[in-house]
């Protein structure tokens, strides 16, 4: 494990944020899901609401140290989705 992929801030007044989740694995340094942009496929557990929002309350992937690796492998497709396209760019 390196030292860079795992942070806590126990004195956020939402420490943990997620219900159920383990205080002593959590991890905040993906305080925001940096996959939140790719909708259905972030990979996480998450239901969407009744007006179509995305719903992450249940899913602790970005907070689980195991999954650091995975998702800076996804960041990518973040990437892709702001790049800026020319008109008449399809290939990116």
């Amino acid at each position: 494990m390196a030292h860079y992929d795992f942070f806590q801030n126990r004195e956020c007044e939402y420490f943990p944020c997620h219900p159920g989740a383990d205080k002593e694995t959590f991890s905040c340094l993906f305080c925001y899901c940096p996959l939140y942009a790719l909708g259905d496929r972030c990979g996480g557990c998450f239901t969407y609401t009744d007006k179509g929002i995305k719903n992450c309350t249940n899913c602790l992937r970005p907070h689980r140290r195991e999954n650091y690796e995975k998702i800076l492998e996804q960041l990518q497709q973040v990437i892709e989705l702001a790049r800026r396209r020319e008109p008449g760019d399809e290939n990116g």
